[in-house]
């Protein structure tokens, strides 16, 4: 009984340890977004020739790139924290361990949820809002050349 006791003990504080990660994740994608709109549009603001209005994709990219992966580390965690809730007061397996890659496998590839539609989503969030941006800075672009 003493052990069924422990183990309550490790789920309570391995489920508060997996909640923290996942919204420090939930939250630098927040930041990440926010980043890069303002990025996208400083880079927009800058005056020189026409050309120089491609230079907002870099930061769409990298920013894009980041946001995934921050999103299907999110997902892996989510992963871990349903596998602890499952199984800890069975095992004391993996204990108190967070390395969240072993459900890798579990979760779409880091490409696929930064680009592509999620298996398990109806809307693919990412290639909405940067795809957009991305739209609206090709619009841009052509209006400054056609005026």
């Amino acid at each position: 009984m003493e052990k069924k006791e422990k183990l309550k003990e490790y789920l309570m504080k391995e489920v508060e340890i997996i909640q923290e990660i996942i919204n420090r994740m939930a939250l630098n994608s927040f930041l990440i977004k926010g980043w890069a709109i303002t990025l996208v549009v400083g880079t927009l603001l800058l005056k020189g020739n026409k050309n120089q209005v491609l230079i907002a994709f870099i930061p769409l990219i990298v920013f894009w790139l980041l946001d995934g992966y921050f999103l299907w580390q999110e997902r892996m965690y989510r992963k871990l924290y349903e596998w602890v809730i499952k199984n800890r007061l069975e095992t004391d397996e993996y204990l108190l361990d967070m390395n969240a890659y072993r459900f890798a496998k579990d979760v779409d590839s880091w490409l696929r949820t930064t680009f592509w539609k999620p298996k398990d989503r109806k809307v693919p969030t990412l290639l909405l809002l940067y795809g957009s941006v991305g739209i609206l800075i090709i619009i841009y672009f052509l209006v400054l050349i056609f005026t």
